[in-house]
């Protein structure tokens, strides 16, 4: 049976615009619920300013709660030099970088241009390798910019070959930040960074991100399992939203993703009744937004 990689966002990515303050005890609980559930890979935090993003203040000890759970590969999403030393200190097992392909967003996201980001995130690609670390490099608005439009499918390849470059094991995640790809959009984007940058071994090294902002989240999925790519983001309850991407919602719900590979006879390796727990739990965060589609179905639920 084939195998896909989940890598559960819903604690980092599905929180992050929440307003009020989500306790501690409430982020670890849902990251042991997803694990639980059979998680194995996620992003559990950013080591962030506590001014520009609030909700990811406790990071450290959310961290500290995470990495004691068996099997779980832990992600913190870092801007800079000073969150990466933060989540080398935090012990993560990756760190997760980012930078939009659109100068307008990475503008609005992190206050530089896109090559200024690039020349600092370069630097840190290579300390976080020679520390003993994974990296994965999160390039935003591949598809649709919120300030600029659709974005050119050559622009987008550009910048993922330009990451690709910088280490043969790099992973790279194409993301749909406002939710606005179409599946032609993204077959065509990750079929291409797929077949044109395999791993040295052969092996997938281009993950997907998307939002469900208008209800394309499940087909783009699916659209870019076709096109070869095996590391798919989700967060459980649909939780989420880019703060510096107007308009846009949640991220495509976990739930809705296991059952959509559940359908195609794909490996998930996740617990189908605990991950209704989980994906009930973070839908229940207050201030959230959730969404997704197979908690509200009833026959689901009965489905072992």
């Amino acid at each position: 049976m084939p195998r896909v990689s989940i890598s559960e966002v819903a604690p980092r990515d599905g929180l992050q615009s929440i307003g009020p303050f989500v306790p501690t005890e409430t982020k670890i609980a849902l990251v042991r619920a997803l694990h639980a559930a059979g998680v194995r890979r996620m992003e559990v935090g950013s080591f962030v300013s506590p001014k520009a993003v609030p909700q990811m203040a406790d990071t450290a000890a959310v961290f500290q709660a995470a990495l004691a759970l068996d099997g779980l590969e832990c992600t913190a999403l870092v801007p800079n030099r000073k969150g990466f030393e933060a989540a080398l200190a935090a012990g993560a097992h990756r760190v997760g970088l980012f930078m939009s392909v659109t100068e307008s967003h990475n503008k609005a996201n992190v206050n530089r241009s896109c090559a200024d980001s690039f020349a600092d995130l370069s630097a840190i690609v290579r300390d976080a390798l020679a520390a003993g670390r994974k990296v994965r490099f999160n390039l935003s608005c591949c598809f649709h910019c919120p300030f600029e439009g659709v974005v050119p499918e050559r622009d987008a390849l550009d910048w993922v070959e330009r990451v690709i470059a910088l280490d043969p094991w790099i992973e790279v995640a194409i993301c749909d930040t406002t939710g606005n790809a179409a599946p032609d959009q993204v077959a065509r984007v990750v079929g291409h960074a797929v077949k044109a940058w395999p791993a040295p071994d052969g092996s997938n090294r281009i993950a997907f991100h998307g939002h469900d902002t208008y209800g394309m989240g499940v087909a783009n999925v699916a659209a870019a399992w076709n096109a070869g790519c095996d590391v798919i983001d989700s967060a459980a309850g649909g939780l989420g939203g880019c703060p510096f991407a107007p308009g846009a919602t949640g991220n495509v719900a976990t739930e809705d993703v296991a059952w959509l590979f559940r359908r195609m006879g794909v490996e998930t390796g996740l617990d189908w009744p605990r991950l209704l727990a989980a994906a009930d739990l973070a839908a229940g965060v207050p201030g959230g937004l959730p969404g997704g589609r197979m908690r509200a179905v009833p026959a689901a639920r009965k489905v072992a």
